[in-house]
């Protein structure tokens, strides 16, 4: 789950990059538009992760809803940049940073905190 959930923040952070890009530069597009198909892959993913760590892992069925709800924000994302409506698309990407820095240091904090209590 960490390299899952790390993967898709960075993914999440590079198309803010890009973002950035596409304002400033002619061939800015064809990033953001590459790297949201990349962050879609990356979140379908992390989902698969979270439902393979829950079922035969035998783990917490928890970051399941977080997968599945984040997955679906990203669909939501890409339509509404597919739409060019940007009133929504743009504070909708800073949620979602949000939301994968939060969940990332969750992930982070609990591995490290099981690991100190065991020992």
């Amino acid at each position: 789950m960490r390299i899952a959930i790390t993967v898709q923040t960075v993914a999440v952070f590079v198309q803010a990059i890009t973002a950035g890009l596409l304002l400033s530069l002619p061939g800015g597009g064809a990033l953001h538009s590459a790297g949201a198909y990349a962050t879609f892959i990356v979140t379908l993913l992390h989902l698969v992760v979270a439902i393979l760590v829950w079922r035969p892992g035998g783990g917490s069925p928890r970051p399941i809803l977080y997968a599945a709800g984040f997955f679906v924000v990203t669909s939501a994302q890409i339509a509404l940049g597919i739409a060019h409506v940007k009133t929504l698309h743009v504070p909708l990407g800073v949620l979602m940073f949000g939301m994968s820095v939060v969940q990332l240091g969750r992930i982070w904090a609990g591995r490290g905190a099981r690991v100190n209590a065991t020992t």
